[in-house]
């Protein structure tokens, strides 16, 4: 079967990852891939490239309307002839399912991997292009796969079919992340904190919806208490000479906030840490939060998307901008010594290895595809039936 993947680029971030963690699961006897990236190629396709997936970047301006795109697309489509065209994100949901419907009616899946969208904080054009999808949502896809519930109801309340929508999480590889105690001294000396430290991290890529201030004004609030705690933060635009963050820094945290931009050594970084912490005000899954855990890590995160049903009682789970309470939760965490902190670690690995695991989410896309894809005689259509709840698309 052939499946063509269209999304919006491929930065090193949380949808482009997880279409890279799906293209390295699939069988490769039964799938043939190929991704399109309306934008640039980004850090993810030489990734995907090394598993022997074609990426093509059409190189479209970001939050540009181009209508030729669809006609653009469509031609790719009708001289590759997929099975199935999937799509990832709001434009190249709206974008890749026209150009499907103008390449000969090709079955469409849609992903959403947003939870709730707020038009104050929202660019206009995003706004618009996910109205849109509400819209085309009853026409376009055969199916449309959230991320997590939460971006499950968040859509059906802004009108999308609900009798299309289904959950998939996303897949955290347990392999790759996993305990390594070695980190613990490698990034201590790399930061040049003393090795005993006790190091509170978190891993994203600058954006007001991971609301870093939020993270800053609970570690002010815990150093006043603890003055040798340390804290450690690693993504996109979080260099160490950022001059947006030069100031937050400053402010009571000078020489204990360490910021060491974006690492190749995701593992290593979860691993490194006591607590890992998600201060975001928006999320549906952060796979952040799954990939600490399973490095063994606990973790203190907002009550935003489905991070409450990730965590569950390996962690704790404070309120969205509420600062004095995520510094409690580390407190907490801290004043119950190594030991707990250790236990809470192999429970929350123990939880993504059973509920999130990457299997469980490439068993659900291959169901998927065998569905709604053209399985006999070359383009004959099977029926299209509405799966059954499955125990891994609900909350653990």
């Amino acid at each position: 079967m052939k499946i063509t993947h269209i999304i919006t680029g491929l930065a090193a971030a949380g949808a482009e990852t997880v279409l890279y963690h799906l293209l390295a699961a699939l069988d490769r006897q039964e799938y043939q891939s190929e991704v399109i990236s309306l934008t640039d190629r980004g850090a993810t396709a030489p990734k995907i490239e090394a598993l022997g997936v074609p990426v093509r970047a059409l190189s479209m301006m970001r939050s540009v309307p181009n209508p030729l795109a669809i006609r653009r697309i469509a031609k790719i489509l009708r001289r590759s002839r997929p099975h199935i065209v999937h799509t990832w994100m709001y434009h190249s949901n709206l974008l890749g399912g026209l150009a499907a419907q103008a390449a000969g009616g090709i079955p469409v899946i849609w992903g959403i991997h947003h939870s709730r969208i707020d038009s104050s904080d929202t660019k206009r054009f995003t706004v618009w292009t996910v109205r849109a999808c509400a819209w085309f949502s009853k026409q376009l896809p055969a199916r449309i796969i959230c991320c997590a519930n939460s971006s499950e109801s968040a859509h059906i309340q802004l009108g999308y079919d609900a009798e299309k929508m289904e959950v998939i999480y996303n897949g955290i590889d347990s392999e790759v992340f996993r305990p390594n105690p070695e980190a613990r001294l490698a990034l201590r000396s790399f930061v040049g904190i003393p090795p005993d430290s006790l190091l509170i991290g978190m891993a994203g890529r600058l954006h007001r919806h991971k609301d870093h201030s939020n993270f800053f004004a609970a570690a002010r609030l815990l150093r006043a208490e603890l003055p040798d705690v340390h804290f450690v933060l690693c993504g996109e635009g979080l260099e160490p000479d950022s001059p947006k963050l030069a100031a937050e820094v400053a402010d009571g945290l000078q020489g204990h906030c360490h910021l060491i931009g974006q690492q190749r050594e995701m593992p290593a970084f979860y691993s490194a840490l006591d607590i890992a912490a998600n201060s975001s005000l928006s999320e549906a899954f952060p796979l952040a939060v799954g990939e600490a855990m399973a490095c063994g890590i606990p973790c203190v995160v907002t009550d935003v998307g489905d991070s409450p049903a990730i965590v569950g009682d390996t962690g704790r789970i404070v309120p969205a901008r509420e600062p004095a309470l995520m510094a409690s939760a580390w407190r907490e965490l801290i004043d119950a010594g190594a030991e707990t902190r250790r236990m809470l670690g192999d429970a929350a690995r123990e939880r993504v290895v059973t509920h999130f695991s990457v299997k469980q989410f490439s068993q659900r896309y291959e169901a998927l595809y065998r569905n709604v894809g053209n399985r006999i005689c070359g383009h004959q259509k099977i029926s299209l039936a509405k799966p059954e709840a499955s125990v891994s698309s609900q909350a653990p």
